[in-house]
């Protein structure tokens, strides 16, 4: 039973519907209403399971002033369950904008776990690495998208990504072209529907498997690209290195490297390698501060 007005972060099944949990079941089942990202798919899986609730609009285009409804509602007693079309609100999907102002004022707040495409894509996929990151989708615009994915390509643990049908093919190539076609990919589409299929090849080879079976560019894709090699690092010197963290900490990059050069003498490819790879072991190590 439910003890006190709450807003329930409720993870639905991201294509077979014999993967929503018990507890989601009983928590769709007891609230005062639900809302969603799009009241049509989601009155579909409450009628698959026999249940009916009053459906309030939660999307990407009215997430703020929705969020005001749902903090007003819970604030007079109801309590209620947000869900995305599918998997886990919040995460590539609508839902971090109301989490986050509910908890901001003062609102009990409880995630109900569930079906993944991050940990299923993986699991299923037989990568073997030091950890992951999860990026979700990148940029639309092809220059933002290969300058997201230039910050990415040293990083020594496996990327996730997200893409859309429609898109597929210009973002493999790009990731491609940026990271290295070396690099393996698990291309897994269509997870836990009835065209699943999982594809591991070369980054060079993802493009020519895509394009050869349009049936292929279909659906929705999550892509795992293998950490990015271990390269034996040129020495740049304790010196020149003490002097490029010192620099990194107050300077954009490229200028730090430009002063890194001057006062060291040490060469310029060198220490731009090293200066990303300290900047992206920064970001990284905020990153998983932040989530502890």
């Amino acid at each position: 039973m439910m003890t006190q007005p709450t807003l329930y972060v409720v993870a639905t099944p991201i294509g077979n519907l014999g993967d929503i949990t018990l507890r989601a079941l009983e928590v769709l089942k007891q609230v005062d209403a639900i809302a969603a990202e799009d009241t049509r798919h989601t009155s579909g899986l409450l009628n698959h399971f026999g249940l009916s609730k009053k459906l309030i609009a939660v999307h990407e285009h009215n997430e703020h002033q929705s969020a005001q409804v749902l903090l007003e509602r819970i604030q007079a007693g109801d309590s209620i369950a947000l869900v995305t079309d599918a998997g886990t609100p919040g995460i590539s999907d609508p839902g971090a904008i109301v989490v986050d102002m509910l908890r901001s004022a003062g609102i009990n707040v409880v995630p109900i776990p569930g079906a993944s495409a991050v940990i299923a894509a993986l699991s299923a996929s037989g990568i073997k690495g030091n950890g992951f990151s999860f990026i979700g989708f990148l940029p639309a615009s092809g220059s933002q998208r290969r300058k997201a994915l230039s910050a990415l390509q040293f990083l020594q643990h496996t990327l996730v990504f997200y893409e859309a049908p429609h898109r597929i093919v210009e973002s493999i190539v790009d990731i491609a072209n940026v990271l290295g076609g070396e690099r393996r990919i698990t291309i897994a589409r269509e997870l836990t529907k009835t065209f699943e299929t999982f594809h591991r090849c070369l980054l060079s080879e993802a493009s020519a498997w895509l394009t050869h079976d349009v049936n292929q560019q279909r659906g929705e894709f999550v892509l795992l690209v293998e950490a990015a090699p271990i390269k034996e690092m040129v020495g740049i010197g304790e010196e020149a290195e003490r002097h490029l963290k010192t620099l990194l900490a107050e300077l954009p990059l490229k200028q730090a490297v430009k002063l890194a050069v001057e006062i060291t003498g040490a060469k310029k490819n060198d220490l731009y390698e090293r200066a990303l790879a300290l900047k992206n072991t920064d970001s990284l190590n905020g990153s998983l501060n932040k989530i502890e």
